[in-house]
């Protein structure tokens, strides 16, 4: 838990809750928060299983999952080249394609003038092409200007950015355990774009309807879409898929997370409840499921 990325604070939040967890399930726990010599430090707990609740960078990007490969200790959560693919949004997008997936257009963006004119007719987005919890996302009205302060900025800060037609529509994510999926959230901010604030703090208000107002036959064909995409990166254990739903319910699937959060405010657990798993059985679950060469 912790670790060193930016979304460090909603990690750190996420171990607390696994750790009191698994003390409830029995287990013997220890907190471990990976900021150097990790290697070392592991050897040294001896543990028998690793229940990762890192988020962000290093993570969930393959990069703790190799060294837990190496020192041959069973990991929750998906393994080295999954967890890769899946923080890379141009990778996973590509597979997404190739799958048959349906999601947005995409430009990837190295520069200013990169900006793809077709896609900025109208409202878009840029976001970065390796990063978690909505950091870098920015929302454009209109074609910007070659001299666009805000996207000079996002590319000295990410180097690679993605544009993508903004879909206007409803926002719905599922989670999938195992190889099963179990259920949906329909998530409505108080403003328009679910950002970190919206994701992680109860004084933003987002309003989580579970399950969400949707018809069985739409429902249905998000849950295949959650489970397509799921297994197409070949992720394991828990993940959940970000999804938006246009009024002619036509739907884009946006990416997958593969370590979802597990605090308070954390959907996958939501939905788990819903589907008649307690928390502390979640977590039961993930970590009965560790193992490694995932």
């Amino acid at each position: 838990m912790g670790g060193k990325s930016r979304e460090r604070p909603v990690s750190i939040q996420s171990g607390k809750a696994c750790y009191e967890a698994l003390k409830k399930l029995g287990y013997v726990v220890c907190k471990y928060d990976p900021l150097k010599n990790i290697s070392n430090n592991i050897k040294k707990f001896k543990p028998d299983k690793i229940f990762n609740c890192l988020h962000g960078k290093y993570g969930e990007d393959g990069q703790i999952q190799k060294i837990l490969e190496k020192l041959k200790i069973p990991y929750t959560h998906s393994g080295v080249k999954a967890s890769k693919i899946a923080m890379d949004k141009i990778r996973s997008k590509k597979i997404f394609i190739k799958k048959k997936i349906n999601t947005p257009n995409f430009k990837i963006v190295k520069k200013v003038s990169d900006i793809d004119k077709e896609i900025g007719k109208s409202k878009f987005i840029l976001k970065p092409a390796n990063e978690g919890s909505s950091f870098g996302v920015k929302i454009f009205k209109k074609q910007p200007n070659p001299d666009n302060v805000d996207i000079k900025k996002l590319l000295k800060q990410y180097k690679t950015l993605i544009q993508e037609p903004y879909i206007d529509g409803r926002e719905i994510q599922t989670a999938v355990l195992g190889n099963r999926v179990i259920g949906s959230v329909e998530i409505i901010p108080k403003r328009n774009f679910y950002d970190y604030k919206a994701k992680y703090l109860s004084s933003a208000k987002t309003k989580h309807v579970i399950p969400p107002k949707i018809s069985k036959k739409l429902h249905y064909k998000i849950k295949k879409m959650a489970l397509k995409a799921h297994r197409a990166l070949n992720c394991r254990g828990v993940t959940r898929s970000d999804f938006r739903v246009m009024p002619n319910n036509k739907v884009f699937i946006l990416e997958i997370n593969t370590q979802p959060g597990m605090t308070k405010l954390s959907l996958v657990p939501e939905i788990a409840v819903n589907f008649g798993l307690s928390f502390t059985e979640l977590v039961d679950w993930i970590v009965k499921d560790a193992s490694i060469k995932r």
